[in-house]
Order: structure tokens, then sequence, then C-alpha cells
């Protein structure tokens, strides 16, 4: 096995080595490719993204946490992600980019609430309730997330070197969740976790840009930071056991993405 793993290891240092000579260091009698592309006003593309998608909560201090012990956690996973491209050239050095997707998304919240039941006789922050016994449904909520993701975004980038160049970009988004539920009547007493369905977030990115001789490949990082917190609270009447529990929950995303243009 060991040995299987050093053939690969030689082999992808072989295939990038070859790539990068090249791509990037090899000068001697070659051209540089699409040239004139960058001088464009306008120009267009798609991109795929392999994202993580996690919450960053604030939790309530009597509702969620019992000492030091925090009474809601999450948990991310990977998902995908596709959209459009379209640049705006505002000079040599600066671009600006729209770039509307869909952001594919599934998160777990566990809940390890049970010991809420000792403010079942009520405080002057909230009413008697009667405790429930929870069940592994009731501490588990699988939250799904359809993102309309529409970023706009400020792009700087260095000179070209060949067929490559460094950019960064930052810029802010707009983000409507069309999975929110937070229409439903329904709330965690039911099993339905609801959140806002519009939001704003802000994104930073840092890639390379590859040129080849029939398009340009950009892959690249980006983070996106929600700025309102998503929770919809539960209807008044239900027990402290879920969104009462927490005083913001923000989404964060780390994305690596492939662009095409």
């Amino acid at each position: 096995m060991w040995k299987s793993f050093l053939k690969l290891n030689i082999l992808a240092g072989l295939c990038f080595a070859q790539f990068s000579d090249a791509q990037l260091f090899r000068t001697k009698d070659r051209m540089d490719n699409l040239e004139g592309f960058d001088n464009q006003k306008f120009s267009y593309g798609f991109f795929l993204a392999a994202n993580n998608f996690d919450y960053k909560l604030v939790l309530d201090p009597k509702f969620g946490m019992d000492g030091q012990k925090s009474l809601v956690q999450t948990k991310s996973a990977y998902s995908f992600g596709a959209g459009l491209i379209a640049k705006f050239r505002l000079n040599d050095n600066f671009d600006l980019r729209f770039e509307p997707g869909l952001q594919f998304v599934e998160r777990e919240m566990i809940f390890d609430t049970q010991s809420n039941d000792q403010f079942a006789g009520g405080t002057t922050a909230n009413p008697p309730f009667t405790p429930l016994a929870l069940t592994d449904a009731d501490r588990l909520r699988t939250i799904k997330s359809t993102y309309v993701d529409l970023p706009l975004l400020i792009e700087i980038h260095g000179d070209r070197w060949y067929n490559s160049r460094p950019y960064a970009a930052a810029g802010v988004n707009w983000m409507m969740n069309l999975q929110s539920n937070n229409k439903s009547i329904d709330d965690n007493l039911q099993g339905v976790f609801r959140s806002t369905a519009s939001n704003f977030a802000w994104s930073a990115e840092i890639g390379m840009q590859f040129y080849f001789g029939r398009f340009k490949l950009t892959p690249g990082f980006r983070g996106t930071f929600m700025t309102n917190s998503e929770l919809v609270e539960d209807n008044p009447g239900t027990p402290p056991y879920w969104t009462a529990a927490m005083a913001s929950a923000k989404t964060r995303a780390f994305m690596f993405v492939l662009k095409f243009e």
C-alpha cells in the first residue's frame, strides 16, 4: 500500500511539473494564450463549487448553556453549487464581477436541551411550560437549504505572467433561501426548523487564473459570511428547547470554486 501511495505521489508530481513547465515556466518558443482576452469590456462564463456550510451560533446564556456546557451543536456537511459569471472590465487591474449561482446545502443541529426542564415553572423572561421527554428525533434537526446566491465582487489582479496571474476579490451577497420554511405555521414542536428567506452576506476570495488555448480556468477559495441571523423564533407556547436556546445563527461557508471563461 505504501509503495502504491508513493507511486501515485510521484506520478502526480510529474504531471504537475509537466503542466507547470508548459503553462508557467517554459518561455522559449511559446506564445501566450488568449492575449487579448482580458481587454474585453464584457466577458462571460460559468463556475462549479464544492462548499462547506456551517452555522456560527451565539447561544442564549440561560436556555443554551448549562454552566460551561453548550447545549446546541452544529454539524456541517460538504455539498456543491454552480452558477454563471458576468465580468465588466474597469481597468488593467480591476474588474467588477456578478456571479449568480445556486448553493445546495445540508446541515445538522443537535439540541441537548433537556436540562431546560428546570425552567418549567416560568421565569421573568419566559412563561411556564409543560416539560417534554425529548426523543432522538426532537434533538436532531437536519436543515436543508437551497440558496440563490447573488454576489457582486470587485476583483483586483496582478500583472499577467505568461499564462497565469494571481487575483483577489471581495464584495457583498444577497442570498435567498428557497427552503427556509419561514412562512410555515408549524415550528420545532412539529419538527419544522424555520429560518429567514432573505439574507445578506459578504465574501472574500483568492486564487490563480490560468490561460489555455480556448478558455481561462480559475481555481479559487472563497469565504462567505452572513451578517444577519437566520433564526425564526418558535411560536409562543413552544417549550424553550430549540430556537429559544440560541440568540443568533449566522451562516458561514467555505468554497473551492472552478471558473471557466
